[in-house]
């Protein structure tokens, strides 16, 4: 019989149930006493006890359910399982943990999302290596390069380039050289281009390498004939300019007479002496008497003014030479004592600022010219006299001057001034790069920077410039910064220098602006004589058109061909993509913004002057005789050209070079002015150019980037500018036809490249 005890519920209200293994055959044998005290325990058990343990379907009592609704078999008991829990502190820990590799991971994604947009505006995004340019997948041309021992006539060399790519070339003649014969090497004769000089012109005076007249020039040897399969040149032409081109220059004969190939303690460079030193013996032969020079004893500024003087009647009479007026504070009785001695030479003109601070060849020449008798002019009255040229060689006070510097400065003087009896003055223009140092106001410093910027022998040859100074005699002009550059730093305006040097010295007709990395393998003099008369020879009828193209004579044909190619492209236009969208562009002389006429195909060709809205007038700018149309190329023949370059002269607007922009002080409200440019500022400006360009800057504000601005005043007054087709060669095996798109891609078939 089973009892429920006081500690049996006690046990069981703890637990809140009974064992399930407990045997349900003792529910029978208890009395009714112990039922009902079994009833009101069970009353007092827990509801989770009852669920449970429900009643058996053995149970004698009425009051019990039905144990029908459990399974007959009954199931061994599931106990209860424990479960693991971590401590609070892992816990806590761990959450930790988490919650900031969360914050560091969106922090990152943070600053890489700044860190990308950043390069995307500085366009400093890492992208993979871009593709070679197609040009590098040309073969490299080979016959350059044969040595003078392969020197034939210029009539039977078969080029190896250009080519139409389907000619079979014969390669055993072109590109092969027979066995070493020492007995087949010609002799080099002298390069004599000073042929003209004569009939017409006033006596040449024979210049030396001393002031004492005893140290004669040694002369330029060449050989006759060029390298077998030496290349034609690709752009530019020997024929249209009457250059020669049947002639070879080696090192020995075009750089010893410069003291190339023996020691310095003999007066050289110390250059050549070692290797292959064939050819040499032609330079200095001793059956004429002919010594090498020591140059280390010449001062050039002393030769270059004693030839000038000695030559003094084949120019015009000098010109009063300018003033530095912001400088020269006279009085008005000095003033005026002046102006009563303009045709007397004086010491005040003597003892002017620019007399003083120009310790060099141009003041001796001036001084020197002054005092001859013009009797040379006086006797020779049907004579034709030639203009004075100042070629100014760009340099810097810190410029290291290698041995071939040396070799090309002393070439430079030697044939263009020296040789053709002073119609050169060879100049040095060197710009001080510090602008703290105040060269316009102490003469002390100016002397010593002076003599310390270039080699002893040609000291007595230069002129310094700052680009602060350029901003005390160019005040006013509107500081853009365009690209963080100073609008009076030589990097935008390289001409303000040659401006001011023009308008202190008016005695130079011409003036060269000369860089320092320009080389010639030819003979200067040569050059420079037949760049200038073919530049006057050149009509001014479609001019400007024929400045915008380079000419390929290998796909242009002949210039008279070139020439009218250019005008059924000028007057019809062309097919090229930059014409694509011109239906839809407002015209090119359109003031209002918005306009919706469409830009023709055809270009209007530039006839006299384009000027801008706010041009300097009053100039006497030249005006076209007739009109385009009735003109028979005739206007312009034997004018003698403002502007010469030695790349195109193209139209910038529209196209993405990076300086189509830097304009200063024009009126742009509207539109730009109409301008045109040349890559490299190395060129040829006129007298009258240079003075414009002076005015310009000076009385109205106005420049513009430096290989912008020669060109678009020419364009704007209507000067003659002319871009002078000079033989280039490329080293690769270009086809011709895609080198002429490339070079001319711009629209109508102008360089210039593409437009946007």
């Amino acid at each position: 019989m089973w009892v429920a005890d006081k500690n049996m519920e006690e046990e069981m209200g703890e637990k809140g149930g009974f064992d399930d293994e407990s045997d349900p055959e003792s529910y029978e044998s208890t009395s009714e006493s112990d039922l009902e005290k079994a009833q009101f325990t069970r009353r007092k058990t827990p509801t989770r006890f009852r669920r449970q343990n429900a009643p058996s379907a053995y149970s004698s009592s009425s009051r019990e359910t039905s144990g029908s609704h459990q399974h007959l078999l009954k199931t061994a008991s599931n106990k209860r399982k424990s479960r693991f829990y971590l401590p609070p502190k892992v816990t806590k820990y761990m959450c930790w943990a988490l919650l900031s590799t969360l914050i560091i991971f969106v922090l990152c994604l943070i600053r890489a999302s700044y860190t990308s947009s950043r390069q995307v505006e500085l366009g400093t995004v890492e992208k993979s290596p871009p593709k070679p340019p197609p040009w590098e997948a040309f073969p490299f041309l080979k016959r350059y390069h044969g040595g003078i021992r392969s020197l034939i006539p210029r009539k039977e060399n078969v080029p190896e380039y250009p080519h139409d790519g389907e000619e079979v070339h014969d390669t055993e003649r072109n590109n092969s050289i027979a066995t070493r014969d020492t007995t087949s090497l010609l002799k080099s004769v002298v390069f004599d281009p000073y042929l003209r000089m004569g009939d017409g012109y006033a006596t040449k005076h024979e210049c030396f390498l001393d002031a004492q007249g005893t140290v004669k020039i040694p002369s330029v040897q060449h050989y006759p004939g060029v390298v077998k399969g030496f290349p034609d040149a690709i752009m530019g032409s020997y024929e249209v300019l009457g250059l020669r081109d049947d002639t070879c220059f080696e090192r020995f004969g075009r750089l010893g007479p410069y003291g190339y190939g023996y020691s310095v303690k003999r007066g050289g460079t110390g250059a050549g002496l070692h290797g292959e030193r064939e050819g040499i013996d032609n330079v200095w032969p001793e059956s004429e008497n002919v010594t090498q020079v020591d140059y280390s004893n010449i001062r050039w500024a002393e030769v270059q003014a004693a030839c000038a003087t000695k030559n003094a009647g084949r120019f015009p009479a000098l010109d009063q030479a300018g003033q530095d007026l912001f400088l020269d504070m006279h009085t008005e009785h000095e003033q005026a004592l002046q102006k009563s001695n303009v045709d007397e030479p004086s010491v005040a003109e003597d003892d002017s600022v620019v007399g003083k601070r120009e310790v060099d060849n141009l003041s001796v020449v001036k001084n020197e010219s002054i005092a001859e008798p013009k009797n040379d002019q006086q006797k020779q009255k049907n004579v034709t006299l030639l203009p004075r040229t100042a070629i100014l060689i760009r340099t810097w006070w810190d410029f290291r001057y290698s041995v071939e510097d040396i070799l090309y400065l002393r070439s430079l003087i030697t044939e263009l001034s020296l040789l053709s009896g002073g119609e050169f003055t060879v100049h040095f223009l060197i710009h001080v790069r510090d602008d703290n140092v105040p060269i316009w106001a102490d003469q002390k410093i100016y002397d010593r920077i002076l003599e310390n910027a270039l080699p002893a022998e040609f000291r007595g040859m230069g002129t310094l410039w700052s680009e602060r100074q350029m901003g005390l005699i160019y005040g006013g002009i509107q500081e853009s910064f365009f690209r963080d550059l100073p609008v009076h730093g030589v990097y935008r305006s390289t001409f303000m220098p040659v401006q001011y040097f023009s308008h202190l010295h008016p005695e130079y007709d011409f003036v060269w602006n000369w860089e320092m990395d320009v080389r010639y393998t030819g003979q200067w003099y040569h050059f420079f004589d037949r760049i200038r008369k073919w530049t006057k020879a050149q009509p001014r009828k479609g001019l400007w058109e024929r400045n915008g193209r380079f000419y390929i004579p290998s796909v242009h044909g002949s210039w008279e061909d070139f020439k009218q190619m250019v005008r059924v492209q000028t007057e019809m236009g062309t097919d090229s993509p930059n014409n694509v969208w011109s239906g839809l562009k407002a015209p090119k002389g359109a003031t209002m913004p918005g306009s919706t006429a469409a830009q023709p195909k055809a270009d209007k060709p530039v006839w006299g002057s384009e000027p801008p809205v706010d041009i300097l007038t009053s100039q006497n700018d030249p005006e076209p005789p007739t009109t385009h149309e009735k003109d028979r190329y005739e206007w312009g023949v034997g004018e003698e050209a403002d502007l010469i370059t030695f790349n195109p002269l193209f139209d910038p607007d529209g196209t993405t070079w990076f300086f189509t922009e830097d304009i200063t002080g024009y009126n742009t409200t509207t539109s730009l002015p109409p301008r045109r440019a040349a890559i490299t500022t190395t060129s040829r400006l006129s007298k009258r150019l240079l003075t414009l360009m002076h005015r310009e800057t000076v009385l109205k504000r106005h420049t513009m980037f430096s290989e912008m601005w020669p060109a678009s005043i020419s364009l704007h007054h209507g000067l003659k500018a002319v871009y002078a087709p000079h033989p280039m060669y490329i080293d690769r095996d270009w086809p011709p036809t895609y080198l002429a798109a490339v070079m001319n891609a711009g629209r109508n078939g102008a360089s210039g490249g593409a437009r946007t």
